[in-house]
């Protein structure tokens, strides 16, 4: 399933946010971002396929997976590890 935005408005959107940086990115299946932190707040607005995170200085064994048209946000400095579906995952960033 894909969100009902087209790229260029869930850009448009994520930039009325506050984002000055914006840009698309598409992850293959099963792919994997290890633990780690960003030095500001960035958002993603997920487009199609599924997103999990983790936070695993809160509680290491919780994870919460989202799909289209979900808002992650990730506070500046928070240890995060992230995981795409078995289809991959395109979704919109903010930074």
């Amino acid at each position: 399933m894909a969100s009902s935005l087209s790229r260029q408005d869930a850009e448009a959107q994520v930039r009325s946010w506050g984002f000055p940086t914006v840009y698309t990115w598409t992850d293959g299946p099963n792919a994997h971002y290890s633990p780690h932190r960003h030095g500001g707040l960035t958002t993603h607005l997920i487009l199609s396929g599924q997103f999990t995170v983790t936070y695993p200085e809160e509680d290491p064994k919780k994870r919460e997976t989202f799909g289209p048209g979900a808002r992650i946000d990730v506070p500046a400095g928070k240890l995060h590890e992230v995981w795409m579906g078995k289809e991959g995952c395109t979704y919109v960033i903010g930074e």
